[in-house]
């Protein structure tokens, strides 16, 4: 008989692409997976993951599985959620997904809080980029995801994935002090040309964002440096190596040698929440939902 805990385990390969991406999002070690998963080889006398490179593919007789496991695991979800629906009370395990900054910025505040009114609830966080995190949710390996978007960058959701808002994130520019825009009372957009930006990777949101906006200004964008992390960025803004547009949310306290300024209009990301809608009644999903929303205005009372 096949045992779920090594289809899952197998899943989580699939989702996450490697046997220690897995190994994170299941809170088990690399060694853990690794042994589940040759335990199910030897009980279905096949062969599931092949070495390619440093990583791992599945073979086909592993895809045919990963399906399976998809339809027991969200067997297993329906009845969890109408255990806990009849309870009526968050409890049990619940994954969640946050970006960077909202890791940073938002989410401690909410796991102490539901910690501390539902000891029966294990919340667990991940640091996931809002366009992984939301296919993630989609696809079970996650209960729930803290995501964003932008006003000309809409976060596509799929069928099946129900979101909730939580807030507004205004996002200014940060120029060094000897910068001609320092102490003005703010900048538009169709002045950012020619200027050396500091900004994230291209694929993540911010820089698509940034990309778009200057080219709909007419300005081709000139990305000097680029880094995952708004503390780089801001490091970088402060040693005069150029300017960057950050979102207030997970920044910290502006450095010496920076400067804030209003870019008018002022682009601001929207944070959401999101789950899948068969969990849609599960208490712990309703109360974490409820807990973003009440803390929001709290952190960002404190960030702006």
């Amino acid at each position: 008989m096949l045992d779920l805990q090594r289809l899952r385990a197998l899943h989580a390969v699939s989702v996450h692409g490697t046997v220690g991406a897995a190994a994170a999002a299941l809170g088990y070690t690399p060694s853990a997976v690794s042994q589940q998963i040759a335990k199910l080889e030897r009980e279905t006398r096949t062969v599931l993951l092949e070495r390619e490179g440093r990583g791992v593919r599945l073979t086909a007789e592993a895809l045919q599985l990963v399906d399976t496991a998809e339809q027991l695991l969200s067997i297993v979800e329906r009845a969890e959620t109408a255990l806990e629906e009849r309870r009526g009370v968050p409890a049990g395990r619940l994954t969640v997904a946050a970006f960077a900054s909202a890791a940073r910025g938002l989410m401690p505040a909410v796991l102490a809080d539901l910690a501390r009114r539902h000891p029966a609830l294990d919340a667990r966080l991940t640091e996931v980029d809002p366009h992984l995190s939301v296919g993630l949710v989609a696809r079970g390996a996650l209960d729930l995801a803290v995501a964003h978007d932008w006003d000309i960058a809409p976060l596509p959701v799929p069928p099946g994935v129900e979101q909730a808002v939580i807030g507004a994130d205004p996002c200014t520019l940060l120029v060094p002090e000897a910068h001609p825009f320092a102490g003005r009372a703010s900048v538009r957009r169709e002045e950012l040309g020619g200027e050396r930006w500091v900004c994230q990777p291209p694929g993540r949101v911010c820089h698509d964002w940034l990309v778009r906006t200057l080219r709909a200004a007419g300005h081709e964008p000139d990305i000097v440096h680029q880094a995952d992390e708004n503390p780089t960025l801001v490091a970088l803004v402060a040693a005069g190596l150029g300017i960057g547009l950050i979102p207030r949310l997970g920044r910290g306290p502006l450095p010496g040698g920076v400067v804030e300024v209003p870019l008018d209009p002022a682009p601001v990301r929207r944070l959401y929440a999101l789950w899948r809608t068969g969990a849609a009644g599960r208490p712990s999903i309703t109360e974490t939902v409820r807990v973003l929303r009440e803390q929001w205005p709290k952190v960002t009372a404190a960030v702006l």
